[in-house]
């Protein structure tokens, strides 16, 4: 009997504690060239708190990402990366940002896109 009554009290404290992680998983384009690139947008993502895993493919241009949004919202996260110097989308980065980066890094003047 000692059982049922201590499962019954576990399985409640386990259903609350899953249903809290907010862990969500996303992949969007951020524009880059290199592996400089990669290097600065993923210590830029993960600079962030929540940001749990990020990845960048430089022959893609994919950003996947693991945050925990009751720490961190997508919106911190895309403005982040354009403050970095990387364009993702509608979050574009600042002339002077971009200006800034090294000559193999300069995205908008290469043929790739």
């Amino acid at each position: 009997m000692k059982k049922y009554i201590l499962l019954f009290l576990i399985v409640p404290f386990f259903s609350f504690s899953q249903s809290n992680d907010k862990s969500k998983k996303e992949t969007f384009k951020v524009d880059g060239n290199c592996s400089m690139c990669k290097k600065r947008i993923e210590k830029a993502t993960l600079s962030l708190d929540g940001v749990k895993y990020v990845n960048w493919n430089k022959r893609t241009d994919d950003l996947s990402i693991i945050y925990n949004n009751n720490k961190v919202d997508i919106e911190e996260i895309r403005t982040k990366i354009a403050q970095s110097g990387h364009d993702n989308g509608e979050y574009i980065s600042a002339i002077e940002v971009y200006d800034k980066l090294p000559k193999c890094c300069k995205y908008r003047d290469s043929e790739k896109h």
